[in-house]
C-alpha cells in the first residue's frame, strides 16, 4: 500500500483525486492540505510515501513547499501535479530536486504509473515536457561553457553594460580606458556569440549577473 498527502488548495481537486487513487485499493489517501505551510505542519506527525503537491496556492506556493521539504532531514518523495505546461517551473523544480512532474490533463493511469515509478525510486517527468526540458538543459549548459570564458573584467564589464552603461561610463567607473573598455566588449561579444549590446544584455540577465527586479 502506497500512503500518499495530497496538498492543494480545491477541495474538489483533493476529493476527486482521492476517488481516483483510492479506487483499487493499492494507494491510500492518509492526509490532506490547501497550502504549503499546512502541509510542513501536518508532516510533524505523518510520513507519507509521496506528496502530491500543486504550484499556485496561497501562503505557501508549491516551489516554496519544494524547497521547504527537500531541506528537512527526513527524505520526502514529492510529485508536483500542476496545471503549468511551463519549462520554467519544471527546470526549477528540477533544480531543487523534484521526484516527479506532471501535469493536471493527464489520465488516472498516467497518475497511477507516475506514482508508481516515484515509490520505486525513479524520476516521472510528464512525457511531452521532456523534449523542452532536454533543450533548456542543453542551452544552459552552453551558457555555462561561455561564462566560464569569460574573464573576471570581462564580467564586470558585461554587467555594467546589462544595466544600460556606455563604454565612457563603463570606463570611469572601473578606472580604464575607453579603447580597453570596447576590447573586452568585443572579446565579450565572441565568447558569448553575441553581436550587439542588447544580446549581452539578455545574456546576463538570463545568467543571473544582473538582478532584473
Amino acid at each position: 500500500m502506497i500512503t500518499v498527502m495530497i496538498v492543494d488548495d480545491h477541495k474538489m481537486i483533493r476529493e476527486g483525486l482521492k476517488r481516483i487513487l483510492e479506487f483499487d485499493g493499492e494507494v491510500q489517501v492518509i492526509e490532506e492540505a490547501d497550502n504549503g505551510q499546512d502541509c510542513l505542519n501536518k508532516l510533524k506527525n505523518i510520513k507519507p510515501d509521496i506528496i502530491l503537491l500543486d504550484i499556485n496556492m496561497p501562503v505557501m506556493n508549491g516551489i516554496e513547499t519544494l524547497q521547504m521539504l527537500k531541506k528537512k532531514k527526513k527524505k520526502y518523495k514529492v510529485l508536483m501535479l500542476t496545471v503549468h505546461n511551463e519549462v520554467e517551473y519544471l527546470i526549477k523544480a528540477v533544480d531543487i530536486g523534484i521526484d516527479g512532474y506532471l501535469l493536471k490533463d493527464s489520465d488516472s493511469n498516467e497518475l497511477k504509473r507516475a506514482i508508481n515509478s516515484v515509490n520505486n525510486g525513479e524520476k516521472f517527468i510528464q512525457p511531452s515536457l521532456i523534449p523542452l526540458l532536454n533543450s533548456k538543459l542543453i542551452a544552459r549548459d552552453l551558457d555555462k561553457e561561455k561564462l566560464e570564458k569569460l574573464s573576471n573584467r570581462e564580467i564586470e564589464v558585461l554587467k555594467l553594460v546589462s544595466i544600460g552603461m556606455f563604454n565612457k561610463e563603463i570606463g570611469k567607473k572601473l578606472d580604464i580606458s575607453e579603447r580597453t573598455v570596447k576590447n573586452h566588449m568585443s572579446n565579450i561579444f565572441k565568447k558569448i556569440e553575441c553581436t550587439d549590446r542588447t544580446q549581452a544584455a539578455v545574456f546576463a540577465i538570463r545568467n543571473g549577473l544582473v538582478n532584473v527586479n
